[in-house]
């Protein structure tokens, strides 16, 4: 994210335990299209995720994000380098990366600063990645719970470039070489209690707790364990994929 915007230290903690992982084919996928696997940045890495999984293909990896907290709560693993820095000044030696991956947040950045700062990073042929995912894809009754959830109750709440993501990044501006991909989803087996966590996580619910002093995820938490019911169940996220070359 901008430096100058943090909407997640302060539940950094939440954000790793209850957010969804993103699926192995995608990184074998990025990996498929580096020319060289020495050195992988994995920017906004938030609780490090990506840079995890990067670690199957990559033998050093950068995580790097503004916020120390989410920095402080990330899984330590002995090939990922984790640092304090915003993406568009990553201090990072030029032409020294051969993957850039960034989930869920290039909306967060000031994207001509953040572009500048990946041509100057990335190797000759090096690869570019940015992926977001929306709301759940559970069933219909769920679903549309859920998407009231999002924009009554917490739409208020979304920082505007939020919008990034609701629209699929299609108002996102990539002045790169795009590359055509495959399509990926992420899916979990979640019970109510796991859907509720991670709806916490979101930061226009903290925005609402913090401006009105409730969570509205407990006025949810009957009406959407009534139709879940006890068992668990499939939970989806479609990700919208972004590859470019410079």
């Amino acid at each position: 994210m901008n430096f100058s915007e943090d909407h997640f230290s302060n539940h950094a903690g939440d954000y790793a335990a209850h957010r969804p992982t993103y699926p192995t084919a995608l990184f074998d996928y990025l990996a498929s299209l580096c020319s060289h696997r020495h050195l992988a940045w994995d920017c906004a890495t938030g609780n490090g995720q990506a840079a995890i999984l990067l670690a199957e293909h990559f033998p050093s990896i950068i995580g790097t994000d503004a916020s120390a907290a989410q920095v402080a709560a990330a899984t330590p693993h002995p090939k990922v380098s984790y640092k304090t820095a915003p993406a568009e000044t990553s201090s990072l030696a030029s032409h020294s990366v051969d993957l850039i991956t960034d989930a869920q947040a290039a909306h967060w950045f000031d994207l001509e600063a953040f572009y500048r700062e990946t041509a100057r990073v990335l190797k000759p042929g090096g690869i570019l990645a940015l992926w977001c995912y929306g709301l759940t894809q559970i069933s219909p009754d769920i679903d549309a719970l859920l998407e009231n959830f999002f924009s009554e109750t917490a739409g208020p709440y979304w920082p505007d470039k939020r919008s990034h993501i609701d629209n699929g990044h299609r108002t996102l501006s990539l002045p790169f070489t795009r590359i055509e991909t495959p399509p990926f989803e992420m899916a979990l087996t979640w019970t109510a209690n796991q859907c509720l966590d991670y709806l916490n996580t979101w930061s226009a619910v903290k925005r609402y707790e913090a401006e009105l002093g409730a969570n509205p995820v407990e006025d949810l938490r009957q009406p959407l364990s009534t139709p879940w019911g006890e068992e668990p169940r499939r939970v989806e996220w479609p990700l919208i994929l972004n590859v470019a070359r410079p």
